[in-house]
């Protein structure tokens, strides 16, 4: 199994808001969030607020904002869906640069890109500050069900072999003259996510077996 280890989204540093305790970050994060959501969307100051201090926080963490804006990839269906909001939705019309928009969905679009960025951006400093095997523990120390933190824990630990795996069935692919570009290549992707998945749970299968005989009884050791 091997220790926990860092991850992608992690940004090594020895700021204070790396050694603050993982489950305080994670009772901040949640907090946070509720206040963000409840939040009315026509309260543009207190948006600004709560932008305001995410900035600190970042800075406080020394996390290099290029880092972080690098990730926030992520929101990118978010914004799709806020930006057709006020072409689909229904309501009285107003005009922006000359195109016709509904006025709600203009605004449930505006709020919605102003909460997810916001809720991006803590989330990825919290990422960037928390070791996951310290996120782990921290769910612990918040009475998370034990099942749930062992299932991100294989999570983290077996992200980056099935992701391996999938690279290497790609690289076969290829090596083989198959390129996917159209909807006539998509059988075979299917097919190669099928023997991806009965991969996966074999290898889960073995590791679950070696763990029994390592005297694993339904709790991870620290």
């Amino acid at each position: 199994m091997g220790a926990g280890h860092g991850h992608k989204l992690h940004f090594h540093g020895h700021s204070v808001v790396h050694r603050t305790p993982a489950h305080l970050k994670i009772l901040a994060l949640l907090a946070f969030m509720i206040v963000v959501v409840a939040t009315p969307r026509d309260w543009y100051a207190a948006f600004g607020a709560y932008l305001a201090i995410l900035v600190v926080v970042i800075g406080v963490s020394r996390v290099p904002p290029a880092y972080l804006l690098k990730r926030t990839v992520v929101e990118v269906p978010f914004v799709l869906f806020a930006v057709l909001l006020p072409f689909v939705a229904t309501g009285p019309q107003t005009e922006v640069l000359g195109v016709s928009v509904s006025q709600h969905g203009l605004e449930a679009g505006i709020a919605l890109l102003i909460k997810g960025t916001l809720g991006v951006l803590a989330s990825l400093t919290l990422a960037a500050t928390t070791e996951p095997n310290e996120l782990l523990l921290g769910l612990e120390r918040l009475r998370l069900p034990q099942q749930l933190v062992q299932i991100m824990s294989f999570m983290v630990r077996y992200l980056d072999v099935v992701t391996g795996e999938m690279q290497r069935m790609k690289v076969a692919r290829e090596s083989r003259g198959f390129t996917a570009r159209n909807p006539r290549h998509w059988p075979v992707l299917a097919r190669s996510a099928g023997a991806l998945f009965i991969r996966s749970y074999e290898r889960g299968e073995r590791v679950h077996l070696a763990m029994l005989s390592r005297g694993y009884t339904g709790r991870m050791p620290r």
